[in-house]
């Protein structure tokens, strides 16, 4: 059954006009849970409203500071617990490598190079590599099947581009 407008006609406690009145009450009469959600809302409507003891506002003020206060001061051992925790595991993790390089430089040197080195020549094969595979594509790739993906790459420029472009511009408008 649709309770939905007898709900929210109930639960807002608007004037009805007297056509919604008349559906209100005809539905009444057939519907156990809006006839129990109506009781629900004359019980809450007709009992008394409890008032604050004395000195309750300022009771209240005081509690919130001190939970503020004890809220700050947990945050700042959390913090000072994990920078300590963290500064001891970066230096239980990093002291080999410190140890290594204070021991001796020359090898902490050579060893720098020749990473370099070992990053420069993997991305010369690499750029060959690639440029081998391109130079194969082109021989297994059929020209439509080219014209698709390299179309589909300027799509995606072209929205990126756009996207870029809205993001960038200054917003227009009246001015004040």
């Amino acid at each position: 059954m649709n309770h939905q407008p007898f709900e929210t006609w109930l639960l807002e406690d608007k004037n009805l006009s007297p056509a919604e009145k008349r559906e209100l009450d005809l539905h009444l009469r057939t519907c156990s849970h809006c006839t129990a959600l109506t009781e629900t809302g004359l019980a809450l409507r007709s009992a008394p409203v409890a008032r604050p003891a004395a000195g309750f506002t300022l009771r209240f003020q005081q509690r919130l500071a001190a939970q503020k206060i004890a809220e700050r001061r947990r945050r700042l051992w959390g913090m000072i617990v994990l920078l300590v925790s963290g500064t001891g595991l970066l230096g239980w993790l990093l002291a080999p490598y410190i140890f290594a390089v204070a021991s001796a430089p020359v090898e902490w040197v050579t060893a720098g190079i020749g990473y370099f080195l070992f990053v420069l020549t993997s991305l010369q094969a690499f750029t060959e590599v690639i440029a081998v595979l391109l130079r194969m594509a082109t021989d297994f790739i059929p020209p439509y099947v080219w014209m698709v993906l390299i179309s589909a790459l300027a799509g995606l420029g072209l929205v990126w581009t756009i996207s870029i472009w809205q993001f960038s511009r200054a917003p227009q408008g009246v001015t004040a």
